[in-house]
C-alpha cells in the first residue's frame, strides 16, 4: 500500500555524473508518474564540485523531471521496509517534449538513429572499476588473488543481493590489479536498461560499501602513481528480429562488415568525443601508455591498450559465438555520464555506418613504440592527452552538433571549462584529492 510517509526520488544522472533529484511522498506516485517533479534548466550546470558554471538559461525557466519505474532501485532495512526509493527518469519541457540537455533523452535519440539509419538495435554491458577506503580491503600483494577477494567477500556478496534484488544481473566480482581496487560486472541488457543499470549499479556499489563503514569511489585515478579505474563499454550489434550482426566468421578479425564500419567510426570520432567519455581533468592521468587503458584512437585485436577491443569469445558453438561477440569501448570512466558515454559511441558507430567507413586497421602491438609517420599510415592518431585538449576536439568536430545539438555542444562545453576553473592551479595530487571527495 502506497504512504505518504515513504519518500520516492525522482533522479537524473547528469553532465557531471551525478544522480540528481527531488523526491516526493510515494502515494503521488501516480501522479508524478505523469507530471513528474519540478526542475530547473540550470540545474544541468552545476558541475561535479558544486559550482554552477556560465549557464544560458540563469533563473529563467521550468522543466519536469520525469520518473520512469522501469529505472528503479529500493534497499531494504532489516525488517523489510524500504529506506531509499529512486526512480531514474527523463528531463521533460512543460509541453511534454524531451529536453534537448536531458542525458537519459540524448541516448534515446542516438539509439534511435541507429535504428533508423541502419535497423539495428544494440546489446550492452559497462564493466566498473573502484576502490574503497575506509576499511580492509587487500593488503600489498594481493591482486587477483584470493586473499584479496576475501577482504572485500562480505562487500561483493551484499553487492550481489542488492543488484539481484533491483533486476541487475550480477556477473563478477573481483579484487583487481590497484591498492584497495575492486571490480564489478553484470550481464548485458538492451542500450537503455544497460546505462540505466550502469547508473543504478554504482549507487548500490556505494549502499554496500557505506554499511560497512567503507567508501567506494569510481574516481577515473586517486593517485597519479597509481592505477585508475575504468569503465569498460562492451557494445554488440542485432539486426530488427534481435538476432547478433557483429560477427562474420569468415572475416579475418571476426567482425562483421556492419561491426567493422561501427568500429571505423568510433575511432574516427574518438578524438571528438572523448571529452564525453572520460570528462574529468585527472581522466587523463590514466589515458596513457602502459596503463591498461587507451591512448590511441585504434582498433585492437584482444588488446587491452586498445581504445576499441575486438573481445574474444569461449564457445565453439557457432551461435554462442555469434552473441558472445561484442566490441568494448575502454576510453571510458565514471566521472561521465553513463548515457552520455554510449549516446557518444552509438553516435560515432552509426555515422561510420552511414559512411559506409572501411574496417581500421586492426593493431597487435605496443603503438607508443611507433613513429608518427607509421601510426599516420594506419589512421592512427594520439588521443588528447588533457581534457582542455579533449574540449577543442570536441568544439571543432562539427558532428557533435549535428549529434547533439547546438545547445548541448555550448552548455557541455561551458559546464566543464566551468570545471576545470575550480581546480585551476592545484597540483595533479590535489586535483585527484577533489574529485575523489567527488566520484
Amino acid at each position: 500500500m502506497a504512504s505518504s510517509e515513504q519518500i520516492i526520488m525522482a533522479c537524473c544522472a547528469d553532465i557531471a555524473g551525478q544522480v540528481r533529484g527531488k523526491g516526493f511522498p510515494e502515494i503521488d506516485l501516480p501522479l508524478r508518474l505523469q507530471r513528474g517533479v519540478g526542475w530547473t534548466p540550470t540545474n544541468v550546470q552545476i558541475t561535479c564540485f558544486d559550482v554552477i558554471a556560465d549557464s544560458p538559461f540563469g533563473a529563467l525557466g521550468d522543466l519536469a523531471l520525469v520518473p520512469d519505474p522501469t529505472a528503479t532501485w529500493v534497499i531494504h532495512d532489516q525488517i523489510g521496509d524500504p529506506v531509499e526509493h529512486v526512480m531514474l527518469g527523463d528531463i521533460r519541457t512543460l509541453a511534454g517534449e524531451p529536453w534537448e540537455c536531458c542525458t537519459r533523452s540524448i541516448l534515446k535519440s542516438a539509439l534511435q538513429r541507429l535504428q533508423d539509419v541502419a535497423q539495428l538495435t544494440t546489446t550492452v554491458a559497462f564493466e566498473h572499476e573502484f576502490q574503497v577506503s575506509g576499511g580492509t580491503a587487500g593488503d600489498s600483494g594481493s591482486s587477483y588473488s584470493l586473499a584479496g577477494a576475501r577482504s572485500g567477500a562480505a562487500m561483493g556478496r551484499r553487492i550481489f543481493q542488492l543488484m539481484a534484488r533491483n533486476g541487475l544481473r550480477p556477473d563478477t566480482f573481483m579484487k583487481e590489479f590497484g591498492a584497495d581496487q575492486f571490480e564489478v560486472t553484470m550481464k548485458p541488457a538492451d542500450g537503455l536498461a544497460a546505462a540505466d543499470r550502469a547508473v543504478i549499479l554504482r549507487e548500490l556499489v556505494r549502499v554496500a560499501a557505506r554499511e560497512r563503514d567503507q567508501r567506494a569511489s569510481f574516481t577515473p585515478i586517486r593517485d597519479p602513481a597509481g592505477v585508475g579505474n575504468g569503465v569498460h563499454v562492451h557494445v554488440s550489434l542485432n539486426d530488427a528480429d534481435g538476432q547478433p550482426v557483429t560477427h562474420d566468421p569468415d572475416s579475418a578479425t571476426g567482425l562483421s562488415d556492419v561491426a567493422a564500419s561501427f568500429a571505423a567510426g568510433i575511432t574516427t570520432f574518438l578524438p571528438g568525443i572523448l571529452a564525453l567519455l572520460a570528462p574529468s581533468a585527472i581522466s587523463y592521468l590514466r589515458l596513457t601508455p602502459h596503463r591498461w587503458s587507451a591512448a590511441f584512437n585504434n582498433l585492437g585485436l584482444r588488446d587491452r591498450e586498445a581504445s576499441v577491443r575486438i573481445c574474444p569469445v569461449t564457445s565453439l558453438d557457432p551461435l554462442a559465438i555469434a552473441r558472445q561477440f561484442n566490441l568494448e569501448v575502454r576510453a571510458c570512466d565514471a566521472a561521465a555520464s553513463p548515457y552520455l558515454q554510449l549516446a557518444a559511441i552509438i553516435h560515432a558507430g552509426t555515422e561510420g555506418i552511414a559512411r559506409n567507413l572501411p574496417a581500421p586497421t586492426v593493431t597487435e602491438s605496443d603503438l607508443s613504440t611507433m613513429d608518427t609517420w607509421e601510426l599516420t599510415e594506419m589512421g592512427i592518431t594520439r588521443l588528447p592527452t588533457s581534457l582542455e585538449a579533449a574540449l577543442e576536439a570536441f568544439a571543432a568536430e562539427d558532428c557533435i552538433r549535428e549529434w547533439f545539438g547546438q545547445t548541448f555542444r555550448d552548455v557541455y562545453l561551458a559546464h566543464k571549462r566551468g570545471e576545470l576553473a575550480v581546480l585551476e592551479g592545484l597540483t595533479p595530487e590535489e586535483m585527484c584529492a577533489r574529485y575523489l571527495a567527488v566520484y
